[in-house]
């Protein structure tokens, strides 16, 4: 990558960020406060598929924001998530033009003589950039994520946005104070920007993982990668909707994979991944049946502090055998302050939501008789109803992506619909825990990556 970079924070490139989202969004924001001024609730449905219309042709952030914003519960009304959430992965992709000056921008110009083959056709594209096919000179498969121009720019005009539009929810609406969930986001997403930083994530991934034979990582590339190019050895597999109607042994199999990608990680490293849709992994097969699943992105991860770990396993005690005192321990651990019996009693809706599967010893589905895109939104609406009643509650930043990826990996779930004993897996997961062994343990996978200890 040049010395020089051309694509730092710039004003111009903000300037003209704005214009294209005002474009796109006066129109949209118009007709909601219309609709909201005369009462018209009728008119939701078509107001939240306008909004996605609107997103869905701006590449960047903004549209990643919207995708987090529809998996964070009760964040907004279920039509408006709906319509979001469908934004996943629909994003057009960018032309063979650009991509040949993309990648000499990033490995020089003769940067086709470092690849055997480099398929300038995107395979997927996404909201930050898109990913194509390739091999080493060898002959070896790889996947090249390429950053789509102006991204950083990008990212501050539309989070500034983003402020904006979290100023306007605080008056709104007065259940949940956003500031904490705002500045979440923001880190996540500039984080995300960084691919050499995705690279170590993924390092830090391969070595947690490494003796979890049903979930695999791809190796990285570092002389293939930079800050906007990132190059992994390409795994192969299959959509997991595709065995949605397989036979219950493998739809088991599949979904015990996927409990041990994210718990088995967050268990012994405090690191958690918080993008669990659908695009994110594949299955692979070996003798001709599906065995596990690749863990394909890692621009999305969230390191915690042992004590947040601490604080999830003291919940879960707590819940599991009615211990008062260790609930209340864990909530303050987490940073809730003002706590009084309400609030304790309306935390404690979401928590066994969240738990529920957890706390029971047997074979049992994640949530019988509820559709994935509802998974999570009776709970969600008790917690802001009882949330509204006695003002707003600061929620700790760390529960925007540890929800996320707990809904989203029960949405999975419900896809799969596993038939597991999901408290005993998770007790195997936590089995003579201990905060200490966690912090060393973390430590050594952080530093042996490169990346920074958590505050």
């Amino acid at each position: 990558m040049p010395a020089s970079d051309s694509e730092a924070n710039r004003f111009s490139a903000r300037a003209a960020r704005y214009a294209r989202v005002g474009a796109n969004m006066g129109g949209v924001a118009a007709r909601m406060a219309g609709a909201r001024f005369l009462g018209l609730k009728g008119e939701d449905l078509s107001n939240a598929a306008a909004l996605a219309q609107a997103l869905g042709g701006l590449k960047g952030p903004i549209m990643k924001v919207a995708q987090l914003l529809a998996t964070v519960p009760d964040l907004l009304p279920p039509e408006y998530a709906q319509e979001l959430q469908k934004l996943q992965s629909e994003a057009p992709p960018m032309g063979a033009a650009f991509v040949k000056r993309r990648m000499a921008a990033e490995l020089g110009p003769d940067w086709q003589g470092r690849f055997g083959q480099f398929d300038l056709k995107p395979s997927a594209a996404a909201s930050l950039g898109q990913v194509h096919r390739a091999t080493t000179s060898d002959g070896r498969p790889l996947a090249c994520k390429l950053q789509y121009p102006d991204m950083q720019s990008a990212v501050e005009a539309d989070l500034k946005q983003l402020e904006l539009a979290f100023a306007l929810h605080r008056r709104m609406r007065v259940a949940i104070d956003t500031r904490e969930i705002a500045k979440e986001i923001g880190d996540r997403v500039r984080e995300e920007l960084d691919y050499l930083r995705e690279a170590k994530h993924a390092l830090l991934y391969g070595e947690v993982l490494r003796g979890i034979p049903a979930v695999r990582v791809p190796a990285v590339h570092p002389d293939l990668s930079t800050k906007r190019l990132l190059t992994l050895s390409w795994l192969d597999g299959e959509k997991i909707l595709t065995h949605a109607q397989a036979p219950l042994e493998i739809r088991n199999r599949l979904a015990h994979a996927m409990f041990k990608a994210w718990w088995h990680p967050f268990s012994r490293a405090a690191v958690i991944h918080g993008d669990p849709h659908l695009g994110n992994y594949t299955v692979f097969s070996e003798g001709g049946e599906p065995q596990g699943i690749n863990l394909l992105d890692y621009g999305c991860i969230r390191i915690f502090h042992p004590r947040f770990v601490g604080g999830v396993v003291d919940l879960y005690k707590g819940l599991l055998h009615d211990d008062q005192a260790r609930i209340v321990h864990a909530y303050e651990s987490w940073g809730f302050r003002r706590l009084n019996r309400e609030l304790i009693d309306i935390l404690n809706i979401w928590a066994r939501f969240i738990y529920g599967p957890l706390l029971e010893d047997r074979v049992r589905t994640v949530a019988d008789g509820v559709k994935p895109g509802e998974y999570g939104r009776r709970q969600a609406f008790e917690v802001h109803r009882a949330l509204k009643e006695r003002g707003p509650v600061t929620v700790p930043r760390e529960f925007v992506f540890m929800d996320r990826a707990a809904v989203g990996l029960g949405a999975v779930f419900l896809h799969l619909r596993s038939e597991l004993n999901y408290h005993r897996l998770f007790e195997a997961e936590i089995d003579r825990f201990s905060l200490d062994e966690l912090a060393a343990r973390q430590e050594q996978a952080l530093t042996a990556a490169g990346l920074p200890l958590p505050a």
